[in-house]
């Protein structure tokens, strides 16, 4: 007889149970139907008495005081033996003897050869083994992660010298391949089928929004053959992974719109069903051989995949703030005209507002000529004379009939003042958390170059006296990409093209030509990595750009009567 408690524990777990007796190493197997609880016990009594025997008399009697509980449940003893009978538990079913051979070339593969060869494949990938062949597999590791990780390096060095100078892009790009590389080991190690479930793919998505293409490409070659090494079906994996990241990097180059990253989405998931069904193809190959049912629930992880991509939007947003980068989205947001910035400087220096618009157009179309970021140099067109707000009658395309120079009389004085539009800007979109991309368009449009008008003058004026340069020099830096390059070319051919006397094909020709080469002898463009045939392809879509702004209009006729 056990307790009701203890029997309730074991009755829908176990058939039998272990009685262990006076001799401690001595057990009794007995099966659990023939245990009873005191309640169990009494009905038994009761239902199986003789048929000479009066139930109603017997049911009289007290018989339930006469029920003890005999069999005491020993929760210490019973660990250990089931302990016991784990390890008595045989997992293999055979052994292979270290130098055996357990398949020669040309031999065919039974059942038994297949068990072999997977179970040493487990045994290698576990780390099992001779301890000098597990330590030279860790070697070979590393020196091939060590490689991967050095010719990205080497990359960025020669190419993107730029992202590397700052540590946060160092640190982000580390932890995106690491992270990657760890959930990737994680689910090799617990669930190797769901693989293909992590979202490779928002690796491009995310380092081409905040660099560009095609080190977001590098990038993610170089992390998808690091992970190659951790799947199991390596070969297959990077086949499929780095299709996937080139077809990423060629239909989401910019992501303006949350619908651009859904479309993305469903053209990936596609992709990876094609090419997933094109590997089993390979691998079965023949036609009949695939199951539709087994290949349906081996989609899951695509499914998975799918919608794991679709958390690059918010974590597009959280990387932009915890990194304090810029993407095209934020991009878009600050170069909407209703952007409360934007509407102050329109009604504080309408003309001004006027001349960035502008030169944001003609920038945007320079920028996608020559493959730069367009909503980038548009964005940065568009704030980089905010900080003609401070004096806007000072400036030209702001006045209406009086100059205040005029009255000024003092050459440093009007160039001061001119000047001081740069250092005004930036504290203005400090003030109001424009990022740090965009105030570089305001720090860089005008570079290191001159207030020539004023120093000309202040030359004429006195030309026996030594004019002192640095009064009339902007602070600099010189432009140090390609957009600000460009935003600095349109600023000056749009200003200056206001003051043409006539627009002519040759005039509007010449005067592009004269003032980008100006710059060039300047030096203005050391920084940026522009090319000559950028220049160029530059010079074209201004000239082109300026014809169509400055064409001549039909004259109407009078109606004669």
């Amino acid at each position: 007889i056990m307790d009701a408690d203890d029997f309730d524990r074991f009755k829908d777990s176990f058939k039998t149970i272990r009685i262990k007796g006076d001799d401690a190493n001595a057990f009794v197997e007995m099966p659990l139907n023939s245990v009873y609880t005191p309640k169990t016990a009494y009905e038994h009594i009761l239902n199986k008495a003789p048929a000479t025997l009066d139930k109603e008399i017997l049911s009289r009697y007290d018989i339930d005081r006469m029920l003890f509980v005999n069999l005491i449940y020993d929760e210490k003893i019973s660990e250990l033996a089931r302990q016991d009978i784990i390890k008595s538990i045989i997992t293999t079913i055979g052994t292979v003897k270290e130098g055996e051979k357990i398949v020669d070339k040309g031999d065919k593969i039974t059942d038994k050869v297949f068990c072999k060869l997977t179970s040493l494949e487990r045994a290698i990938e576990n780390g099992e083994g001779d301890s000098s062949n597990r330590y030279l597999v860790k070697i070979g590791q590393v020196i091939i992660v060590s490689i991967c990780l050095l010719t990205f390096y080497f990359y960025l060095t020669l190419f993107r010298t730029r992202f590397i100078q700052e540590r946060r892009n160092v640190v982000f790009m580390l932890l995106m391949i690491l992270s990657l590389c760890g959930l990737t080991s994680f689910v090799v190690r617990y669930s190797p089928d769901w693989v293909h479930a992590i979202p490779y793919a928002i690796l491009p998505i995310v380092i081409a929004t905040f660099f560009d293409t095609r080190t977001a490409l590098f990038m993610h070659n170089t992390t998808v053959l690091i992970c190659s090494f951790i799947v199991h079906e390596g070969v297959e994996f990077l086949l499929m992974q780095v299709v996937i990241g080139m077809l990423t990097i060629c239909i989401l180059k910019d992501m303006y719109e949350r619908s651009q990253l859904v479309k993305t989405v469903i053209i990936i998931f596609a992709a990876y069903i094609f090419l997933y069904f094109g590997s089993t193809l390979i691998y079965t190959s023949k036609w009949v051989r695939i199951d539709a049912v087994e290949f349906i629930n081996e989609l899951g992880p695509f499914v998975m995949n799918a919608l794991l991509l679709l958390f690059a939007y918010p974590l597009i947003y959280i990387i932009e703030k915890t990194f304090n980068y810029v993407s095209d989205v934020t991009l878009v947001e600050l170069a909407n005209t209703n952007n409360p910035l934007l509407l102050q400087f329109s009604e504080v220096a309408p003309g001004s507002f006027q001349h960035s618009m502008q030169v944001a157009n003609l920038a945007d179309a320079a920028a996608r000529e020559i493959g730069a970021k367009p909503m980038l140099v548009r964005t940065g067109a568009l704030y980089h004379d905010i900080g003609k707000m401070e004096n806007p009658v000072f400036f030209t395309e702001n006045q209406s009939g009086v100059n205040p120079h005029d009255a000024l009389n003092d050459e440093e004085s009007s160039a001061r003042i001119i000047i001081d539009h740069v250092a005004n800007g930036l504290r203005i979109a400090k003030a109001n958390g424009l990022p740090e991309k965009i105030q570089d368009f305001i720090r860089t449009h005008h570079g290191t170059s001159q207030a020539k008008y004023f120093y000309i003058k202040a030359c004429n004026k006195h030309p026996d006296t030594p004019v002192d340069i640095s009064k009339f020099t902007y602070p600099g830096p010189r432009p140090f990409s390609r957009e600000m390059a460009i935003l600095m070319m349109c600023d000056a051919v749009e200003a200056a093209s206001r003051s043409m006397k006539e627009y002519t094909d040759e005039s509007i020709t010449n005067l592009v030509s004269k003032i980008i080469d100006s710059q060039i002898a300047e030096g203005a463009f050391k920084d940026a990595p522009l090319t000559c045939r950028n220049i160029e392809q530059i010079k074209a879509k201004l000239i082109e750009k300026l014809k169509t702004i400055y064409h001549t209009r039909v004259s109407y006729p009078e109606l004669k009567k």
